[in-house]
């Protein structure tokens, strides 16, 4: 998750586990030129990214590849020196921190959270039962992924006026409805409020205290929340789903959940960390974020502090993948062959990029279908306007806007779909396909929702 208002993992169309398939032995993992081939027809055909970096270790072995552009103004070839927003992948860095200071006596895993917190924040607890720390880690406090007083003046940079005041306020109203440690629920809140508090217990600035733990001892000199003159001229620009620029987004109070830009050079440091390559001061960290595993009560991973593991196709990987609104990244591992996959687009493609990560690190993990858009006539697509009732509780609204079909469902922000012919059409945001009948005296009666192996019918209502 990724971020994506930081709130992806709450779209009902999708959903965290990745429907990959059945266990089955494990798969040799690509070729060197089967992935370069896989950058460009993603890119090239596929439209799913402006461009494309992806990184294969294996052992004490890097291969880079690329394809497409940076879309930045001076036009940088993309290489591993690249800087991408890495999103929610900052929630294993923060996952990390915790480990690492639990590891040096400075904090416990059972420490309540607010214990570390000023006394005005007042932190919800379940009839006595406290958020501990360990809770916000292995995403179970309780809390909900968002608060509810979230709403940013400049939607294009979202989190950039959202305070601690306003996170203390949330917090000092909030009841929880689950005792923390017992309900998986994806934590963009619980992992901000983690950075935060073990940042005051640090006495230092989040970035300050990812620099100083992990960036430092591991040699990772371009991954910050702050952009420096030369990750700027580094960096990728941002593109949505239509592969139209956004702008970059700064998240100072929830920072833990998704605030680190990167490259995939260092992004291989973080990773020859994981896989004990090379001993650092990290390694007993590094276990404990393994160590505990939670369910998620979904048809997919397990979570560990701040990792998701998949155990499928005869192998276990550690992964995790992270989205802004106009980046998707992803990181992961095989426990058992030991090798690890970096995967960084500048464009919006989150399941199609999640899913070909871990096709990079096990190739039994297939990719998704490569989809490609067509142009359709505009007047077709006005008759596919409308609302669409799937459930008494639950619609797709539909909309045109001259070639272009956006969909909202039912609480929850609106997303362009993608034509493959004049009624099959496509979520690049979410792995989910939308069907529409044959138009009749005009109008579309009837659509289906394609989802997780569900057809799943809507008809027209006034």
């Amino acid at each position: 998750m990724g971020l994506r208002m930081l709130s992806r993992r709450s779209v009902v169309l999708g959903g965290l586990a990745l429907p990959l398939g059945h266990a089955c032995a494990w798969a040799q993992a690509p070729a060197g030129e089967s992935v370069s081939t896989i950058l460009r027809d993603r890119v090239d055909v596929g439209r799913e990214s402006l461009g494309l970096v992806a990184g294969v270790l294996d052992g004490d072995r890097r291969s880079v590849f690329t394809h497409g552009q940076s879309g930045s103004e001076n036009n940088r070839p993309l290489d591993a020196d690249t800087v991408f927003e890495i999103g929610s992948i900052t929630k294993v860095f923060t996952a990390l921190l915790f480990a690492d200071m639990v590891v040096r006596g400075e904090v416990s895993p059972d420490d309540p959270v607010s214990k570390f917190l000023p006394r005005e924040a007042q932190v919800p607890d379940f009839y006595g039962n406290p958020i501990k720390l360990r809770d916000l880690a292995t995403y179970t406090s309780g809390l909900p992924r968002m608060p509810s007083n979230f709403k940013p003046a400049d939607k294009s940079n979202p989190y950039a006026d959202y305070t601690v005041a306003q996170l203390y306020d949330f917090l000092s109203g909030y009841k929880l409805s689950f005792a923390p440690g017992t309900h998986y629920e994806y934590a963009n809140l619980g992992f901000g409020l983690l950075g935060h508090a073990l940042a005051l217990r640090a006495g230092m600035s989040y970035e300050e205290l990812v620099v100083s733990r992990i960036c430092a001892p591991l040699g990772m000199e371009s991954t910050r929340t702050t952009l420096a003159p030369s990750m700027k001229e580094r960096l990728a620009r941002g593109h949505n789903a239509s592969l139209s620029p956004v702008s970059n987004w700064d998240i100072p109070t929830l920072a833990g959940a998704g605030a680190l830009r990167s490259t995939a050079n260092d992004l291989f440091a973080f990773l020859d960390m994981s896989l004990g390559n090379k001993r650092t001061p990290l390694a007993d960290a590094m276990a404990m974020t393994l160590g505990e595993r939670r369910s998620t009560g979904l048809n997919g991973p397990e979570v560990a502090e701040g990792w998701f593991v998949s155990s499928r196709y005869d192998d276990e990987i550690a992964w995790k993948d992270g989205s802004t609104a106009g980046y998707a990244t992803f990181i992961g591992f095989s426990v058992k062959t030991r090798r690890a996959g970096i995967l960084l687009s500048n464009a919006a493609n989150y399941t199609a990029n999640t899913r070909l990560g871990m096709h990079l690190v096990n190739a039994g993990y297939p990719p998704p279908k490569l989809r490609r858009q067509v142009p359709v006539d505009p007047q077709i697509l006005t008759t596919y306007a409308g609302r669409y009732e799937l459930t008494p509780n639950f619609a797709l609204t539909v909309r045109a806007d001259g070639g272009r079909l956006f969909v909202q469902a039912t609480k929850q922000q609106e997303y362009e779909v993608f034509a493959e012919n004049e009624w099959d059409f496509f979520y690049r945001a979410v792995d989910a396909q939308i069907t529409f009948d044959a138009a009749e005296n005009g109008q579309t009666r009837t659509l289906t929702l394609h989802q997780n192996g569900r057809d799943r019918p809507g008809r027209r209502v006034p």
